[in-house]
């Protein structure tokens, strides 16, 4: 609780410094598109570890770089990001395997350093993420058969099943950290990892002793132009 009070902490003064920040030169605004490999990590029913799959998912929005200082700027953007896991066989008491595609509209606030390196710069980073759940399904697959639940974004469900996969938590949040370089013509390539602090699966009134628990995480390659 104390590391994600200090984690939204973070986002809201990232948020003062972006709108309060003193220009040494322009503000700059650009795109950014980026291909994920994400995992839902957390605790199964018995309290053990989740052994979910990495699957591929897709993040695409706009960003606004702020001047700080010399070579320091901060990163707020605006994302629509794919996560989500897949779980095999009859794990967690699901009828088939299931995966789980989910949708966020989501802020990342990066405080980066980017220092000159050849006729480019360098570019590190971390900060933190917020995100919003708008869109997403549950696909089971059986034998060769498929179907589709829609994903219901609420923090509470009344259901007798002891484990129902499609009802999460609206809000996710985190951190990220980022390494990459920003080439003269303002195309840039980063790698990226982001680390979900929010316990996103929603809790069940009818089995409130339920020890289950969904964290968003996953890692991938963003590609970026500044204009």
């Amino acid at each position: 609780m104390r590391i994600n009070k200090l984690l939204l902490s973070s986002f809201l003064i990232a948020l003062g410094f972006a709108a309060t920040a003193q220009n040494t030169s322009k503000v700059s605004f650009g795109l950014r598109g980026g291909f994920d490999y994400r995992n839902i990590n957390g605790k199964d029913q018995n309290g053990d570890d989740l052994k979910f799959d990495m699957v591929p998912r897709f993040n695409g929005g706009l960003v606004v770089e702020i001047p700080l200082a010399k070579d320091f700027f901060v990163q707020p953007a605006l994302l629509y990001a794919t996560k989500g896991g897949k779980a095999d066989g009859n794990y967690l008491g699901l009828p088939a395997s299931a995966e789980f595609k989910l949708g966020y509209l989501e802020m990342p606030v990066n405080f980066l350093y980017k220092p000159q390196l050849g006729n480019g710069k360098l570019l590190l980073g971390f900060g933190p993420y917020i995100a919003l759940g708008v869109g997403g399904e549950v696909e089971y697959s059986s034998n060769g058969n498929s179907t589709t639940d829609k994903i219901e974004y609420t923090n509470e469900y009344s259901d007798a099943n002891p484990f129902d996969p499609r009802y999460i938590k609206p809000l996710d949040y985190g951190g990220n950290i980022l390494f990459g370089y920003q080439f003269a013509g303002g195309f840039s390539a980063q790698l990226n990892a982001q680390l979900g602090l929010a316990q996103i699966k929603a809790n069940n009134l009818l089995d409130p002793s339920s020890q289950v628990e969904f964290k968003n995480t996953g890692f991938g390659i963003s590609l970026g132009y500044m204009f």
